[in-house]
């Protein structure tokens, strides 16, 4: 391909860094030196070698990321399913213990329900991979008593003062003191 046929795939491409490496390479076409060409796209003149190396195998497809293996998951998506319908039931106080999942309830949860062994952290970052949030409503106690709570609210409202003009006027100063309006000094 020409430098000019080069420069138009990279217009065309979705991926920013195979679009670089394919303007690198358009430039060495052009007559850029390999170290210059290189310095001005961002990489080691080793590695615009490389990336030449895989154009002239593969084309333009092999100047794209390829995806890496990495570590399997330590839980299935089946698994991760049933932790994730877990967690949005909540705890159970008769079968948990608890009346709120912290990550080492989850976490032993995890080690009876499935036999993995995940550390605290590990089950954090699951849950933040799975779309849960850190903070989460309060549960309700099993003690508690719903019309106990209404009756307190119902005998324990506070009967409406009216406030007086000059605690309105003091409430609005940044100052956190009383001032007067009109008071400020004037610049001689």
């Amino acid at each position: 391909m020409s430098a000019a046929d080069l420069r138009a795939a990279a217009r065309l491409s979705a991926n920013a860094r195979q679009a670089s490496r394919i303007l690198a390479i358009a430039m060495v076409l052009d007559g850029f030196s390999r170290e210059e060409a290189a310095r001005l796209c961002g990489m080691d003149r080793q590695s615009l070698r490389d990336w030449v190396h895989r154009d002239n195998q593969e084309g333009l497809d092999g100047l794209a990321d390829r995806a890496r293996s990495g570590r399997p998951a330590s839980l299935s998506w089946v698994e991760q399913g049933k932790f994730s319908s877990w967690v949005e039931e909540g705890a159970d106080l008769a079968r948990d213990g608890v009346v709120r999942f912290r990550r080492v309830d989850l976490r032993d949860r995890i080690a009876a329900e499935f036999g993995v062994s995940l550390h605290e952290r590990s089950v954090g970052k699951l849950l933040r991979r799975l779309g849960f949030r850190r903070l989460s409503v309060r549960p309700q106690h099993p003690k508690s008593d719903p019309a106990a709570q209404e009756a307190f609210k119902k005998t324990s409202q506070a009967s409406p003062r009216r406030r007086s003009a000059s605690t309105r006027l003091a409430s609005r100063s940044k100052s956190g003191s009383r001032t007067k309006q009109g008071s400020g000094s004037k610049a001689r």
